[in-house]
């Protein structure tokens, strides 16, 4: 489990415990102050001594956010063109279609409830969804 606290805090404590172990501190007592155990004093010792960048802060290894910018702009050029243009029969614009040609893209799968999201938070556009027609309509008197 990740301490808490930020990337540079973590490095500045490790940092300043290779110190006092280093001036001839106590280690129990730098553990206490600091609120680490001792092994973990005496493991960023070993890793200054074989090189003191070891102790340097690292980027929390989460998932990159997903999408970038750069991919949204590509992905609100691509919209206009219509479904036809990405092999649909008919023109609309829904948020499983959206999803698709994210996937194909992309190589990204978007679940359709957060392609939805996307459609209407981040590029401000209204999602479409193909009208169906009655069996029973009646051309001639739509036509009147």
């Amino acid at each position: 489990m990740r301490p808490i606290g930020t990337a540079g805090e973590l490095e500045r404590r490790r940092r300043r415990a290779v110190e006092l172990m280093q001036q001839g501190e106590s280690p129990t007592v730098i553990a206490r102050i600091l609120g680490v155990c001792r092994t973990s004093l005496y493991r960023w010792l070993g890793m200054a001594k074989d090189s003191p960048e070891a102790l340097a802060a690292r980027p929390h290894p989460g998932p990159t956010p997903r999408p970038s910018d750069e991919r949204l702009r590509e992905l609100e050029d691509l919209l206009p063109r219509g479904a036809r243009a990405h092999g649909w029969p008919n023109d609309p614009r829904s948020a499983q279609r959206v999803a698709e040609v994210i996937r194909r893209r992309f190589g990204v799968t978007y679940h359709v409830e957060h392609a939805r999201k996307l459609i209407r938070r981040r590029l401000n556009r209204a999602g479409q969804r193909p009208q169906r027609r009655a069996k029973q309509r009646n051309e001639e008197g739509i036509a009147r």
